[in-house]
Formats: structure tokens, C-alpha cells, sequence
């Protein structure tokens, strides 16, 4: 069975989730600088099924786009060119970043493994593909 990755895209990392082959659990999968990240999902997809790719969509409060916005879409064109097989798909991230730096203080991480921004963009990502799997099945 397929599983379905989402991408927490930054301008310099972007975070990773999965869900496992029955889509039942999201899990981070990892970070990795942004300009290597359709490299990494080249090995990735090399080895792993995936059905869909889900991105964070950025907005601001209001639901417009934001600075980061153009970053995204640019990324989705480089997803849909490299991977066309795979359909792309958005999600709003309004708040993942707060809700993921959320769940490391109420996990016990100690304040400097809390700085570990990489780390916030991989649980980010998390969040957002198990929002999907809540909504969607």
C-alpha cells in the first residue's frame, strides 16, 4: 500500500512526515536542507510508494498569502515537473508551526532542544498530514 508524505516547505529547510503503508499514523520522517529536498525525494520515492504529496500552504490570519506563498508555489511546480505521477495536493499550515512548537514544551523537551528548528518543521509537517488523515478518512 501507498503512503502519503507531507512537506513543512521553508526557505532554508523543509520538514518531512509519512504516514505508514495503511494510512493510519503520521510520523516525521525528517528535515533536509530546501534546495536538496527534490533529491531527497528522489531516493525516497526510489524505495518507498507514495499517492500523494501534501504541502503547507502559507497564510496569514486573515487566509491571504503571505511572503512565503511564492516559495510554495515554486515548489509545487518543481514537484509536479519532477514527480508528475504523484498528485500534489495543499493544505492550509495556519498555526502548525505554534501547534508543533506546542507539543514539544507539552512533551518535556528541554528548551534547548525546543531552538532545534529543524525539528519544529519535521513535527509541523507531522501535524499537518494528521489533520489530513482526521478530515479526510
Amino acid at each position: 500500500m501507498a503512503r502519503i508524505i507531507a512537506i513543512d516547505y521553508g526557505r532554508k529547510r523543509t520538514g518531512l512526515a509519512v504516514t505508514d503503508p495503511l494510512k493510519i499514523i503520521a510520523s516525521g520522517l525528517t528535515t533536509v536542507p530546501s534546495h536538496e529536498l527534490i533529491k531527497y525525494l528522489k531516493n525516497y520515492f526510489a524505495t518507498e510508494e507514495v499517492e500523494l504529496i501534501l504541502i503547507g500552504e502559507p497564510k496569514n490570519l486573515k487566509g491571504e498569502a503571505t511572503d512565503a506563498t511564492p516559495l510554495v508555489q515554486q515548489c509545487i511546480k518543481q514537484l509536479q515537473k519532477n514527480f508528475p505521477n504523484i498528485p500534489v495536493k495543499k493544505l492550509d499550515e495556519r498555526f502548525t508551526s505554534k501547534m508543533a512548537f506546542q507539543s514539544m514544551i507539552d512533551s518535556g523537551l528541554k528548551k534547548k532542544d525546543r531552538q532545534d528548528k529543524g525539528l519544529v518543521d519535521e513535527i509541523s509537517a507531522t501535524i499537518l498530514l494528521q489533520e489530513y488523515l482526521q478530515n479526510s478518512f
